[in-house]
């Protein structure tokens, strides 16, 4: 079976975007993960996959495929990507669309500079929307946002259990927000994403896992931010993890609301918007790049 892909990256965040607007595309868990694998395969951290939509006023449908072969609700930078591939292939003439995904509707656009900008919708705090259970966990507010207590099996750290705080959030996609100040000063050579992120990930209260942003303020408008994503590891950057991450700094008044916020990963900087309204929409922009295209053989 022979395969035409197009690789692209959003701020080091890679992906295969394969079309299926023309001929559905049905691939087991193993081919993804081939296709995925960065040794016998293209590499990607996801697997993009461009489908038409049924739906009145929905250009198209994009699912979201992990490295381990599963299926996810929302991707920021994929989003991104999305648009510019859909451009570049001529599937549409539009600089802005409407797109389903499992997480619901979102709307990336292209702006003039060539950056991509996506309306990710309004983030979510109630535990049910990631799922999560915070019952009988300590838990405090700050500036509305709530904080919650969490024990972590994480042999490396110094002090075992670890205990550190998180604020759940969800972007159509479950997010564990860690303000990396908490950490204090850390013992030379101890990485807290390394460490903490695979615990984070899989922890019992999260019932789909979940993403674990790790973030540090410098400014009201300045953000560090590093994501360990469920079913990847640590990537380069996460749209959606940018996205939790300034929602949970505004509700918690340590970003600034209605501010470009810029967010810097390890794979390049990304501005974020968020007024801080319930119903209102996270914005996000930032890079979209095609990287290669090609064939690649997966009987």
């Amino acid at each position: 079976m022979r395969l035409r892909f197009t690789k692209m990256q959003g701020a080091g965040n890679d992906f295969v975007v394969l079309d299926a607007t023309r001929v559905p595309l049905a691939l087991s868990p193993a081919q993804f993960q081939r296709l995925a694998d960065r040794r016998y395969g293209v590499g990607a951290d996801q697997i993009l996959i461009v489908e038409p939509s049924n739906a009145a006023g929905i250009d198209f449908r994009y699912r979201i495929v992990n490295t381990d072969g599963g299926e996810v609700q929302q991707c920021g930078n994929g989003a991104r990507c999305f648009v510019r591939f859909v451009r570049d292939a001529g599937l549409t003439t539009k600089d802005a669309i409407r797109v389903e995904t499992a997480g619901g509707v979102i709307e990336p656009r292209l702006l003039p500079d060539g950056r991509v900008e996506v309306d990710m919708g309004p983030p979510r705090f109630e535990p049910a929307s990631l799922p999560f259970d915070p019952a009988g966990l300590a838990m405090r507010e700050e500036g509305g946002l709530a904080l919650y207590a969490l024990a972590l099996d994480a042999p490396a750290w110094p002090v075992r259990p670890a205990r550190i705080e998180v604020a759940a959030v969800s972007m159509g996609n479950p997010h564990a927000v860690i303000d990396t100040a908490q950490f204090g000063t850390l013992p030379a050579g101890l990485d807290a994403v390394a460490v903490l992120g695979p615990a984070i990930e899989r922890h019992e209260r999260f019932a789909e896992r979940v993403n674990a942003g790790f973030m540090q303020c410098s400014s009201d408008t300045r953000v560090r931010l590093r994501v360990y994503e469920r079913g990847v590891g640590e990537t380069l950057a996460c749209g959606t993890g940018a996205c939790a991450a300034v929602a949970a700094g505004v509700r918690r008044g340590r970003l600034r609301a209605g501010a470009d916020v810029r967010v810097e990963t390890r794979g390049g900087e990304l501005v974020l918007r968020w007024a801080g309204g319930a119903d209102d929409a996270v914005f996000m922009s930032g890079p979209a790049v095609t990287v290669f295209t090609g064939e690649i053989d997966l009987s």
